[in-house]
């Protein structure tokens, strides 16, 4: 090559060596408060993910959308105290086919999609209900249930919870409700360990926002309903944070169902039930904020009564009662009228109630008592007539010994006392004689039932001195939950369609937990609450963390 080609190639990278130099230096230069600002004007951070309600629905989706990425959570509870009603859960968590059931005895368990939609009674009617209503439910039912063991591994595994006992709870053909073996409910086990395994994972990404009452969903219209944020107020609030304030971001809605709004969504859709007392703290529902933006509300006349609230007997008209977990009568116990049995105690939630309510009510002195906490007020502020029936619950050694947590707390309570059964009555005594030996299976239960937990008390055990020991508590059907709210699908997006129509989602947002419905129809299967909350929580966190814009 020529010098003078040369010349000029290496008179161009100079000049390239020294531009580069230069380039570098004045980068270096920038003050970093200014790159810094260049930086997010260019690519702006992408907003939280917006949870509301903190109950087991909503840690789940707060858990979800962190593992899934997304950049922040913040998560809004009206209540002082996450936990909701979750936290008070005590009887388990369905779920099968688990390693956990006794598949040597029972076989794998493959009946739980066909004893939900049996328990769903007429919402799922071939004869009564168009099938493209049908199928919708019946899509929600199989990602309950078809999710049902791996949440049950996710809580075990992965959160590191016990839930190693397994019952049987009414309704269900075999045992599939786990809980551990501690003193722990599992309820409140389950929330408490979710919440510091979201803390742990989140660090500064995760926010709990407790006292915080959202106002109103923020939407934008341009092409349909696209949920673009919340709108919120501080319930303790300084005065520098009084008025509203609004967070934008996907929103995932879990805040419940309506059980203890006693004079709002309950006397309109079940006016019928007034009077009757609650599981859960009275607030009003929050179904009308979804609905605002579109969503549609399907059976929200569907109410499931508990059939087992203890009475406390030093506070008898109280209307926010403690429940009787279900477990109990899982393990064996019994419910007895006048002494005597008049149902299968582990039929589904609603023929038990229905069996209770079939009773004559208790008279209004029997009700009566020192006032407590919970006393039913109606619209006006006068003392309402609490509604209640005089059923005994009523277990024996055996299903004392297997619901030990439960029962030490319902004894130190003064919900449950201990009778030796030479203080029981005649009428009560024939009827566990009989019992017994339909346990022993020397002849069929004349009310169908046909499994016993871990009742053990034999006919001998009721002769001569009896000082065998069993625990007695009254009790009396109870509004327990909701089973209509939002309409959604298998995605947890929150529908502007009604179940069976063409799906319109509402963009950007989600739901779980009791404030959907559509997936228990007219009867919710115990054990279920708990799983719901897990399996669309899950889903809806997931699926938020993945919007972006």
């Amino acid at each position: 090559m020529t010098r003078r080609r040369i010349l000029p190639i290496v008179f161009i990278s100079v000049l390239i060596a020294i531009s580069a130099v230069l380039y570098h230096k004045i980068t270096l230069s920038i003050p970093f408060p200014i790159f810094s600002r260049v930086t997010m004007m260019t690519a702006p951070n992408p907003p939280p993910v917006i949870v509301v309600g903190a109950g087991l629905a909503g840690l789940s989706a707060a858990f979800a959308a962190l593992q899934s990425g997304a950049a922040s959570v913040r998560l809004l509870e009206r209540n002082a105290k996450p936990g909701g009603n979750s936290i008070k859960a005590s009887s388990g968590i369905n779920g099968a086919p688990t390693r956990f059931q006794n598949a040597a005895k029972y076989g794998t368990d493959r009946s739980f999609w066909d004893d939900t939609v049996r328990s769903a009674g007429s919402a799922l009617h071939t004869s009564t209900v168009a099938e493209p209503a049908r199928k919708h439910r019946e899509t929600l039912i199989s990602a309950l249930t078809n999710r049902s063991a791996a949440a049950i591994d996710f809580l075990v595994d992965d959160l590191g919870i016990d839930l190693s006992v397994v019952s049987q709870l009414g309704g269900h053909s075999l045992p599939r409700t786990h809980r551990g073996a501690g003193k722990t409910p599992p309820g409140a086990a389950i929330v408490t360990t979710l919440l510091a395994k979201i803390k742990e994972l989140g660090g500064d990404r995760f926010q709990l926002m407790t006292d915080c009452e959202v106002t109103r969903l923020l939407v934008t219209d341009d092409h349909g309903p696209r949920v673009t944020g919340v709108e919120y107020r501080k319930l303790k609030a300084l005065s520098s944070d009084s008025g509203t304030q609004q967070l934008h971001g996907p929103v995932v809605f879990t805040t419940g169902g309506f059980a203890g709004d006693a004079h709002g969504l309950l006397a309109t859709y079940r006016p019928d039930l007034g009077g009757l007392p609650s599981t859960n703290d009275p607030r009003p529902g929050t179904h009308a904020l979804l609905a605002e933006v579109g969503a549609r509300l399907v059976d929200m006349d569907r109410v499931q009564i508990h059939p087992t609230g203890f009475v406390d007997p030093a506070t008898t008209r109280a209307r926010l009662k403690f429940l009787a977990a279900e477990m109990l009568r899982g393990e064996g116990a019994v419910l007895l009228h006048k002494g005597k049995r008049f149902v299968d105690e582990l039929g589904t939630r609603e023929k038990v109630s229905a069996a209770i309510m079939a009773l004559p009510e208790a008279e209004a002195e029997e009700s009566a008592g020192p006032a407590g906490e919970g006393d039913g007020k109606d619209k006006d502020g006068e003392e309402e007539a609490v509604r209640q029936w005089d059923v005994r619950l009523l277990l024996d050694p055996g299903a004392c010994e297997a619901a030990q947590a439960h029962v030490g707390f319902y004894l130190w309570k003064g919900l449950l006392r201990k009778v030796k059964v030479r203080e029981l009555d005649e009428v009560t005594k024939a009827t566990l004689r009989e019992y017994s030996s339909v346990v022993k299976g020397e002849k069929p239960d004349e009310f169908g039932r046909t499994a016993f937990g871990q009742w053990r008390l034999a006919a001998e055990d009721l002769d001569g001195e009896g000082d065998v020991e069993v625990c007695v508590g009254r009790v009396t059907p109870i509004v327990h939950f909701t089973m209509g709210g939002a309409v959604f699908n298998e995605r947890a997006q929150i529908l502007r369609s009604d179940l069976g129509e063409e799906e319109k989602p509402i963009e950007g947002l989600w739901g779980a937990g009791e404030i959907t419905g559509g997936l228990h129809g007219d009867n919710r299967l115990g054990g279920s609450s708990l799983l719901e909350c897990v399996v669309f929580g899950r889903i809806a966190g997931e699926q938020a963390a993945r919007l972006r814009g």
